[in-house]
């Protein structure tokens, strides 16, 4: 149902990430390497697109991490990529102990978020951009770290749903040990993706591909053998979650309010005085 055409695909991204590098000015691309589908899916088009002028950043917390390390080495040696390791232990845990934060999503999300500053700091020690590897699925449920995992300059793979992802890792040579690996956002130990959400990526792609592309109603979803609690959660969640995909609302108070009027886009120059 969900069809993708891998080589056009490939060509449209890689010339995507050409066309953000010469209308941004930037030098180079960073972007956090997990080990996970999605990291190593953006790090192949990358390389292929930029060669030697991008940095993998592989930033651990926990021992529970080690096997994603381990992979994310991997990659990055495969691909010959440029990569940084920097532990986020020692920042991480000296916080928790200090502020006394047990809650075990409070501390993901502060790790996500160190992880962001990390990758932003070698932004602009590099003047390079960060790339994002969040996809259309974690975008629509607003799976992700606001100001954490979701912090990046573009969303490469923000236009291809999970299971799409996977299709294209395949296409690209992507290890069969990365395309095996049970999705995490690697927050505590044993956290997975699906569990978390309570659905799997293949029918909550399904669910998302008919309610956000088709525009189908719930009743209409629900009638292709959806289950009805399943599809209602789906959409709770896709709405709940836009304030993620939105930048902070501004009260409205000149004529020229930045998100709803002042529209330009980010490549938007001023022109020089004499050309007017």
């Amino acid at each position: 149902m969900i069809n993708l055409n891998c080589e056009l695909t490939k060509k449209l991204l890689i010339n995507f990430i050409l066309d953000q590098k010469q209308k941004t000015g930037a030098e180079s691309m960073v972007f956090g390497l997990s080990g996970g589908l999605d990291s190593t899916v953006t790090a192949f088009l990358l390389k292929e697109a930029l060669g030697k002028n991008v940095l993998a950043l592989i930033l651990p917390y926990g021992d529970w991490t080690k096997k994603d390390v381990e992979d994310a080495l991997m990659i990055a040696r495969e691909l010959n990529l440029n990569y940084e390791i920097y532990s986020l232990d020692q920042l991480a845990v000296q916080y928790f102990e200090d502020m006394q934060v047990g809650d075990r999503l409070r501390q993901g999300n502060f790790v996500s978020r160190l992880r962001a500053n990390v990758v932003f700091d070698f932004s602009k020690k590099l003047k390079a951009i960060v790339a994002g590897s969040s996809n259309k699925t974690e975008l629509l449920m607003g799976y992700g770290t606001w100001y954490g995992d979701l912090a990046a300059s573009f969303y490469l793979l923000g236009d291809l749903y999970k299971t799409q992802v996977r299709i294209l890792a395949k296409y690209l040579g992507v290890p069969e040990s990365i395309l095996s690996k049970t999705p995490t956002a690697g927050l505590w130990p044993g956290q997975t993706d699906e569990d978390e959400m309570g659905i799997t990526y293949e029918e909550l792609d399904k669910i998302l591909y008919l309610l956000v592309d088709k525009r189908k109603r719930v009743e209409e979803v629900v009638n292709r053998g959806f289950a009805d609690n399943k599809v209602r959660k789906v959409v709770n969640q896709v709405f709940a979650s836009a304030f993620k995909r939105k930048i902070p609302t501004i009260p409205k108070l000149s004529q020229r309010t930045i998100g709803a009027d002042f529209l330009y886009l980010k490549e938007y120059r001023l022109r020089d005085s004499e050309e007017d």
